[in-house]
């Protein structure tokens, strides 16, 4: 018998549809909008939360209108240090918030000799305040108390801060300011 090529299988056709259904399409984009709107939740609500400066007090480091990150997190696992930027509610209207940098802890003594700052008896270096920025006020020696904190801003002769208000309680900060993202040129982490 010759060799003979027998012909190949048939493949089965598959139907066409008419047309194609957008249902399927729209559901999965409508699925990962919201899997990326419930982490963007997640992550502004219990860790990150965009703010927006509003004022001077804290120049040059952070200027009026300046977009930060504050990581409201941080501080379940690390103690609030000396030199850490903070977001706060300003105790005498929780419904503002203040940033301003810590510079006594529980425990320290504080004050302040024509502008010289003293923490426990030791002059403080602090090469965040530039000399435009200082001012010469002298602030008598108080000693932390107990879950509160000693905070200045680093514009000293436009700040409101623990010279005014005294200290801070620790259960009115919410975050530590961590990130610049706007304007772009102060893009990077935050001392």
């Amino acid at each position: 018998m010759p060799d003979v090529e027998s012909p190949p299988p048939s493949i089965p056709a598959v139907p066409r549809e008419s047309g194609t259904h957008p249902l399927p399409v729209v559901a999965v984009w409508a699925r990962d909008l919201l899997v990326s709107l419930a982490i963007s939740a997640f992550i502004i609500i219990f860790l990150y939360q965009p703010v927006k400066v509003e004022g001077t007090s804290m120049m040059p480091g952070l200027e009026d209108q300046e977009r930060i990150f504050v990581n409201k997190f941080v501080y379940r696992w690390e103690p609030i240090q000396r030199g850490d930027i903070v977001v706060f509610r300003y105790p005498r209207d929780t419904s503002k918030s203040y940033i301003k940098r810590v510079i006594g802890v529980a425990g320290d003594r504080v004050r302040i000799q024509n502008g010289q700052v003293y923490v426990n008896g030791e002059a403080l270096d602090e090469d965040y305040v530039p000399s435009d920025y200082a001012d010469a006020r002298s602030y008598g020696e108080v000693v932390v108390p107990s879950n509160s904190f000693f905070v200045l801003g680093d514009h000293r002769t436009m700040s409101n801060d623990s010279r005014d208000f005294g200290t801070v309680n620790d259960r009115f900060i919410y975050g530590k300011a961590v990130f610049g993202y706007w304007p772009m040129e102060k893009l990077g982490r935050l001392r």
